[in-house]
């Protein structure tokens, strides 16, 4: 019996979709990984539904196995997700026909690791589990994270290929909550930033833990390398939940972008060299709980740094060398009070702008990339929390709050397009970014997958 029940809707034709994937590589009309095609949160999609609700607009409703956080990644005719079963003992992978919704395959890929040996259980923090990191794939594999540190990669159809758990090899990890950062599979390697602790947390983790930066070959899975990413921070400062970033320049000097221990920093993504650091939005790095969350962005020649807990958001300027001190920052917010501050989500770049959802002031604002002047800020709803990122597509701003609550907002006006409730009544945990893929999105609550439009 399959874990996976697809629901289809009844008088609305699929289209085929066409494929790249077996031939190797992503399309445009792809999303491969949790921030899309150009790692920002955008897609060039046209002609996206915009007047849509559980019941209708939606090509197929799929219910998963169980709870997660993970945002789908669509490469032709496969949607990948993860989630844990319904007993919270198994991590999933799993691959749906983007067609259909049904079940391709899905198969166990937890190792059994925990940290510090303790039990077998998924769900260790309120609103979180190990399947919250976001599956990525570039036509020719998948891999997927979780948050005990298995790292595995699959064949298309499903086969495994290799594996490896990250805390059995290096340590466990030393963070407060679950981590969670996505890998990012580019240019025939995988990289993961493991920025931690570096004392025990509840009793797990070591004194002097060590934050690096990861690379592996995608092929075989082989270390290329592992570089220390140090940091003066201190305490819970020192723990990130971002995924690293690529970035190439106009001069096409390549770069990745990690984000963490209150400074932000350029990598050689060759050897994992940095090339560059900035920070701080924690002065003297004074504040012991800052641990960060939103992954960074860039546009317009920019790369956008969010601090934690209403600390600012910090535009810095990209191609530099060395420590870039006061000249390496562009513009940043006021902080506290200024809309333009972020906990948990990771801002959106499109169409020359940054679109900063706060989960804070439950508030989305626009930015003007270069100047940071505020273009407008829409007000939101308060009945649950603002914590999965933005998308932006079609000249629209898709969002989508702890509930199911979808929005669809104007990009250039800032005006309220359509509202959907795509939740349960009980869902009070959705966090997964939307997907734009193939003239539809793909949207994911805590255990269901909606397609809408297509």
């Amino acid at each position: 019996m399959p874990f996976c029940v697809a629901i289809p809707t009844t008088g609305l034709m699929l289209l085929a979709l066409g494929t790249l994937a077996s031939a190797g590589g992503t399309g445009e009309s792809d999303w491969p990984n949790w921030r899309g095609p150009h790692h920002d949160g955008s897609a060039g999609a046209k002609d996206l539904p915009a007047d849509f609700s559980k019941d209708r607009g939606v090509a197929w409703t799929t219910r998963l196995p169980g709870p997660g956080a993970s945002s789908p990644a669509i490469v032709g005719e496969r949607v990948f997700l993860t989630s844990i079963d319904s007993m919270g003992s198994e991590l999933l992978a799993i691959c749906l026909d983007a067609d259909s919704g049904a079940e391709r395959w899905i198969v166990p890929a937890g190792s059994g690791y925990r940290p510090g040996g303790k039990g077998s259980e998924t769900k260790i923090h309120n609103r979180s589990n190990y399947a919250s990191p976001s599956p990525t794939c570039d036509g020719e594999r998948v891999l997927f994270f979780f948050g005990n540190g298995d790292l595995s990669s699959f064949s298309l159809d499903g086969e495994l290929e290799w594996s490896r758990n990250l805390q059995k090899e290096f340590g466990d990890f030393a963070f407060q909550w679950t981590f969670s950062a996505s890998p990012t599979l580019w240019k025939g390697r995988v990289y993961l930033p493991v920025l931690q602790r570096n004392q025990p947390v509840g009793g797990i983790g070591k004194a002097g833990g060590e934050s690096y930066l990861l690379a592996l070959d995608a092929e075989t899975g082989e270390t290329v390398f592992r570089v220390l990413r140090p940091s003066k921070a201190i305490m819970e400062s020192l723990e990130s939940y971002a995924s690293a970033i690529p970035h190439v320049g106009q001069d096409g000097r390549e770069e990745l972008l990690v984000v963490g221990g209150d400074v932000i920093t350029g990598h050689d993504p060759q050897s994992g060299k940095e090339l560059w650091r900035w920070g701080t939005w924690n002065e003297g790095h004074r504040e012991p709980a800052w641990r960060l969350v939103p992954s960074p962005v860039t546009g317009a020649g920019l790369v956008l740094a969010c601090g934690p807990k209403g600390a600012p958001a910090c535009a810095v300027r990209l191609g530099g060398e060395g420590e870039l001190g006061a000249a390496g920052l562009a513009w940043k917010s006021a902080g506290r009070r200024d809309p333009v501050t972020t906990d948990v989500p990771t801002p959106l770049f499109d169409d020359g702008s940054f679109f900063v959802l706060s989960d804070l002031r439950e508030s989305l604002t626009r930015v003007n990339a270069a100047s940071g002047e505020k273009e407008w800020t829409l007000k939101l709803s308060g009945d649950h929390r603002w914590r999965a990122s933005p998308t932006g597509a079609d000249g629209k701003i898709w969002l989508m709050d702890h509930g199911g609550n979808v929005l669809v907002v104007d990009a250039t006006s800032g005006e309220l397009v359509h509202q959907a409730a795509m939740g349960d009544e009980d869902e009070d945990s959705a966090r997964a970014a939307i997907a734009v893929a193939h003239g539809s999105l793909f949207i994911r609550t805590s255990d269901t997958i909606y397609r809408v439009g297509g």
